[in-house]
């Protein structure tokens, strides 16, 4: 009889175990979710990134957007191209024009419908030489683009009902309930979501925030999703927290503001590129975060990255430095806000000095050479090559064909000498343990439609 009894106990122990852990991982509908970033956008229309470039592409701009609005496809992890407003596509024979078939009963946040007439003002309002048109249920685009797909996955391809007030209407999970533009967004669950309700109730989003604010936020209590800097992904405790870094997707340069002007500055230039000691900036500066690279593109993207050197030659960069008769002194500009890099545009003058060359950093946001951060556009190389030409202001490149042409396009742009690469670099978040189930998009940017909170905070 005992024996029976220790072994009732060790069941019904396993039992009570098992609903335990059910109920921990069992998703709850509730409560405010609370988040914080750096960015300070002054809209929230998906098209003011690409409409007279009123506002940079950044990480925190693609995951708002996409809280508030849908894209006609989405694209998953495994590169697969799935039906969001759009629920199929086809292309015409010869592969000129693209169809899609629009989602049915799908209504924006004012409560008017989605139809094939709005979605394509939408896009053409985004990308104003698009040919884009409605036909029935159908949105027809002309276009020979062979990455088109992945162009419409993008944010700022998001679909978006635009109003005289300037308030954007979308269709995506959450709806906007206060918005004080540069500092503070409120959402709220969208009751009669396409997708489903989700599970949090709201979400209270506090913008302008520095990387030391957020982290003094999550540790408080006070925030449930953080920005993490890439330098400091050593030092979060995993403890009580998840952090999350993604592949390398942003490119830290330098950007010359013109074309080069004669051979002298050519050969500047050129030594200038040979100078920057990458690696011992990445051990002390960066604390081991980030690629080295003297690539557009990250080697994870194209597979060739690896061929372009990025060691420092300072013996060859003073030979180029000392065929140039005349002293030339550029104004090296960065990001004020951010003291990392303040911290590195020293480091590179330094490094300059030591060629012969002479920087000056100083915080200007239009020097003629920039220190900059630059989200790459897409997972998709040829959509990042482009992006890249349009920040730095070279034609973008339009073949899209194999990894041959892909790479001799960025050949062309590096011989331009108006970028010198330095970095690639990851992004980081940390979150509270109480978020569950919220994800790491490829672009870098997060996801937390379809999370949770396990002990909802109102």
């Amino acid at each position: 009889m005992r024996r029976f009894g220790w072994r009732w106990f060790a069941v019904s122990s396993m039992i009570v175990m098992a609903v335990a852990a059910n109920a921990e991982t069992r998703p709850l509908y509730g409560g405010v979710l609370h988040l914080a970033m750096r960015a300070s956008p002054a809209s929230l229309d998906p098209a003011d990134v690409v409409q007279d470039n009123t506002q940079a592409d950044s990480f925190a701009r693609r995951s708002l957007t996409m809280l508030m609005f849908d894209a006609l496809v989405t694209i998953d992890d495994n590169d697969r191209v799935l039906p969001s407003l759009a629920t199929a596509w086809q292309t015409h024979p010869g592969g000129q024009r693209w169809q899609f078939r629009i989602r049915r009963e799908v209504k924006f946040h004012d409560g008017t419908p989605l139809t094939a007439e709005t979605a394509a003002a939408s896009l053409r309002s985004a990308n104003p030489s698009w040919n884009v048109v409605a036909d029935a249920e159908s949105l027809v685009i002309d276009s020979s683009d062979p990455n088109l797909l992945a162009e419409l996955a993008l944010p700022r391809n998001a679909i978006a009902k635009r109003t005289t007030d300037n308030k954007p209407s979308g269709t995506g999970p959450f709806h906007v309930v206060d918005w004080q533009p540069g500092r503070k967004l409120s959402l709220a669950a969208e009751e009669n979501c396409w997708r489903g309700r989700p599970f949090i109730d709201a979400i209270e989003i506090e913008m302008g925030q520095s990387f030391r604010d957020q982290m003094t936020a999550l540790e408080l209590g006070k925030a449930d999703l953080v920005e993490v800097a890439p330098e400091q992904t050593h030092r979060i405790s995993p403890e009580g927290r998840r952090l999350a870094t993604s592949a390398p997707v942003e490119l830290l340069a330098l950007i010359f503001s013109h074309d080069v002007a004669s051979p002298d500055e050519r050969l500047l230039r050129e030594a200038l590129a040979l100078s920057v000691e990458r690696g011992s900036i990445r051990s002390v500066l960066l604390q081991g975060a980030g690629q080295p690279t003297a690539s557009i593109l990250p080697n994870w993207m194209t597979g060739y990255g690896f061929v372009f050197p990025a060691d420092a030659d300072l013996a060859r960069a003073r030979q180029e430095r000392e065929q140039v008769p005349s002293r030339t002194t550029w104004i090296l500009g960065y990001d004020g806000r951010d003291p990392l890099a303040r911290l590195l545009a020293e480091r590179i003058a330094l490094n300059a000095k030591d060629a012969g060359l002479s920087l000056q950093p100083m915080p200007a946001a239009n020097a003629e050479l920039r220190l900059v951060r630059i989200p790459l556009a897409a997972p998709d190389p040829w959509i990042a090559l482009a992006g890249l030409a349009t920040f730095a202001g070279l034609p973008a490149e339009k073949t899209h064909a194999g990894v041959e042409d892909l790479y001799a396009s960025e050949v062309a742009m590096l011989a331009t000498r108006r970028v010198i690469p330095l970095f690639h670099l990851p992004v980081s978040y940390a979150s509270a343990s109480s978020l569950k189930n919220w994800a790491l998009r490829p672009d870098g940017s997060w996801a937390v439609a379809d999370a949770w909170l396990r002990s909802p905070r109102q």
